[in-house]
């Protein structure tokens, strides 16, 4: 109660104005901005009026020593007087940290301008003693006219160079790079010159190579039997072939076994495909802008140029907040601002949901977003280029990436280059097994054109062999004259299940041979062999799947997941293709066994996530834009798909057509009975027990095997047969 009586008291004196003395009152009033300048204001005026005599007399004499010493530069200097007062009156003084290097370019300009008019004087007043520049002027630009010009042009360069420092230096660095190259021209012309000229000596003739059983080529005994053309005229219209190959620059390299190996100028020339940097340039900012209006704070740190996408590399920003703080100033005016409490980093899932929006925004007809690129902290955005260029199989050949690969391995492939342009090479033997899929025309044939023939410009047939299966019968049917084929290809589905047999048992052989020498794989055994006696690799190509799976689905699951599974240390390899990836052709079990896996341009989703197991694949962009998807990885990884063309392909099988060896004659699957009667013998695990159901039941149906056998259709329908040809009764069939 004291306390509330205390406090009561101060509180009614103020309420009653005597806690507030009046010349406080009048002293706060004078002291407020407004009056306070209003009387500074007419302090100024009443000292003008009181002084005007005093202040024309000095201001006339004052004026013509201005003029006399600054000349027409008195207006920049009441410029530069004005700025001056303007922001010590607003209190900008942040302007003169932050833009610095603007005011000393303004400053370097001006003073030019301020010598640039000293060069000129009026004919009569108070400057024809002087200039327009004034006393000032002609110091600047000094009593020399060249002199003088030189100084302003170093004024004139360094305002340009404080104003534009990135453009300056980039112009400084074009003009170097000029001039040392026109140097560097000069020197070695120079050097050139300089050097005595060496003395004809005759050059040693070369030694003849002779091929064991070689013969000549196609074109070589073309070449042969038509005499040299002399040179040709303009007016013959003629023009000569150009060399296929280029025996003056790859000579020619003989293996240990007699076989000649194909020069890398057996295949094309890569052709070079220039993008515009600007265009590239333009979309970067066009992507910074597109996330920003939908709320995302993202930059383009990186940019990686490919042949068919160009792969931006986006940095997540920050979601920022903010509360809004009220203050009092000096002068009791209340201002508001914001201060940052918290910030977090923007989630990859707003990013990856603008898919479509960018793609508007960039008039392209779809990208992809990689969020996160692996190993890095960017979302890669895929944009598909206005120019498409190809991946020629001697470009991704000639780089170290599939050289140390091959310095390695025989069984070096190379894929392509990445979306960055990165070049990719594998190893099929640690794939071991690689399963292709796409639709027409997205460049899955052309994928297997070129992975054989990466394997052909390496490896004689002693070394690889090959099975080839082409149900649709024009695409691998090209191959047919090469000696590395264990059979013709085989284009009959009857056929290519024999060949399906005879690899298993093939395997199963190897197997046994390993186990008499005691080795583990075909590097184990190949080592203990003498030369000529080691077992080849071999590689089993399949054009189409979807073919032999509606053939013989039961068989041609087994035999090729038995191969996938097993064949690896023997030495046998699959490359499996088909353009339906569905669940009927592509199974569980057989994608279990080929970890390994390319995906060229699906039709829909469900295709996509039957190869990859995820999506994608929909928004490829076909001709030979595929997804990558291998052993180590999991992602998969966008590629442009190497390209081989049919001249080339023609070329190196006529290559190895020449060097065909008589004796070594390909196996004909069709006349070897065991395979007959392994597929009769198929179902031997089942036959016992059919032969005891028609036995107990006397007449039974295929779909009574099917129930009481647990099996196919295919399968009992065979059963039924089977027993119908051993005499158990007429068996009823559904």
């Amino acid at each position: 109660m004291p306390k509330k009586r205390r406090t009561a008291k101060p509180a009614a004196r103020r309420k009653a104005g005597k806690g507030h003395p009046l010349w406080k009152g009048f002293f706060s009033f004078i002291t407020s901005p407004p009056v306070r300048r209003l009387i500074l204001v007419g302090i100024a005026v009443g000292l003008v009026y009181w002084f005007w005599f005093a202040i024309t007399n000095w201001a006339v004499t004052t004026w013509e020593n201005l003029l006399q010493h600054l000349g027409v530069g008195l207006g920049l200097a009441a410029a530069a007087l004005a700025i001056a007062v303007w922001i010590i009156w607003r209190g900008k003084f942040s302007l003169l940290i932050h833009h610095w290097n603007r005011w000393l370019g303004g400053i370097s300009l001006a003073l030019a301008a301020w010598g640039l008019l000293a060069f000129f004087a009026p004919g009569s007043g108070i400057l024809s003693k002087a200039t327009l520049g004034g006393e000032f002027g002609k110091s600047i630009i000094t009593a020399s006219d060249t002199m003088g010009a030189l100084r302003l042009l170093g004024l004139t360069a360094l305002g340009i160079m404080f104003l534009a420092p990135l453009w300056t230096w980039s112009l400084i660095a074009n003009i170097a790079k000029a001039i040392g190259r026109v140097l560097r021209g000069a020197w070695q012309a120079l050097s050139k010159a300089s050097q005595p000229r060496p003395k004809a000596t005759p050059e040693p003739a070369p030694i003849p190579i002779e091929f064991e059983k070689a013969q000549p080529t196609k074109v070589e005994a073309e070449e042969e039997a038509t005499p040299a053309p002399s040179p040709v005229s303009p007016e013959a219209g003629e023009v000569p072939a150009p060399e296929t190959r280029e025996p003056a620059k790859y000579q020619p390299v003989l293996t240990a076994g007699g076989w000649q190996l194909p020069p890398i100028g057996i295949l094309d020339k890569p052709a070079e495909v220039e993008l515009s940097q600007t265009d590239i340039q333009e979309r970067a900012k066009l992507i910074a802008e597109a996330l920003g209006s939908y709320g995302v704070e993202a930059k383009v740190v990186q940019i990686n140029t490919g042949p068919t996408v160009t792969q931006f590399g986006v940095e997540p920003g920050w979601d920022r907040k903010y509360k809004e703080i009220k203050e009092r100033d000096k002068d009791g005016n209340v201002k508001v601002r914001s201060e940052e409490i918290s910030k977090t980093r923007v989630k990859v899932e707003r990013i990856s949901s603008l898919a479509s929006d960018l793609a508007l925004a960039l008039a392209a007809p779809s990208i992809r977003i990689e969020a996160p690129i692996p190993g890095k902290s960017v979302v890669g955005i895929e944009v598909p280029n206005t120019t498409f260029g190809l991946v020629n199989l001697r470009s991704v050949i000639e780089t170290p990436a599939f050289q140390k690969i091959n310095a390695k391995s025989n069984l070096a492939l190379a894929m392509g280059k990445g979306a960055g342009g990165e070049t990719v090479a594998a190893d099929l033997a640690r794939m071991p097994h690689l399963l292709v899929a796409g639709s027409t025309g997205s460049g899955k044939t052309a994928c297997l054109n070129s992975t054989i023939c990466s394997l052909l410009l390496h490896n004689t047939p002693d070394d690889v062999q090959f099975v080839m299966i082409d149900p649709k019968r024009v695409e691998l049917v090209n191959f047919n004259n090469l000696p590395h084929l264990v059979a013709p290809v085989v284009v009959d589905t009857d056929k290519a299940l024999m060949a399906l047999r005879w690899l298993n048992l093939e395997m199963d052989n190897r197997y046994r041979k390993f186990a008499q020498v005691g080795a583990r794989n075909i590097e184990g055994y190949n080592k203990s062999r003498q030369l000529g006696e080691g077992l080849p690799f071999i590689v089993l190509v399949i054009d189409e799947l979807a073919d032999l799976m509606m053939t013989s689905f039961d068989e041609v699951e087994h035999l090729l997941c038995r191969l996938a599974q097993l064949a690896r240390a023997t030495g046998i390899h699959l490359i499996v293709a088909t353009q339906r990836p569905s669940v009927d052709v592509v199974t569980g079990l057989i994608k279990a066994n080929f970890p390994t896996r390319i995906s060229f341009a699906l039709t829909s989703q469900v295709d996509s996530r039957t190869i990859l197991d995820s999506a994608g694949a929909e928004k490829l962009l076909g001709r030979g834009d595929m997804l990558y998807m291998p052993t180590d990885a999991s992602k998969p990884k966008r590629l442009q798909g190497t390209f081989v063309s049919d001249p080339e392909v023609e070329r190196l099988v006529q290559f190895w057509g020449s060097q065909r060896r008589p004796e070594a004659e390909p196996l004909r699957f069709e006349e070897m009975t065991h395979l007959v009667s392994a597929q009769k013998g198929a179902d031997d695990s089942l036959l016992e027990a059919a032969r005891q159901l028609a036995q107990e039941h006397g007449s039974i149906s295929t779909s009574f095997l099917q129930r009481r056998l647990r099996i196919g259709y295919p399968r009992a329908a065979r059963l039924s047969d089977k027993l119908k040809e051993d005499g158990y009764g007429e068996t009823a069939t559904e």
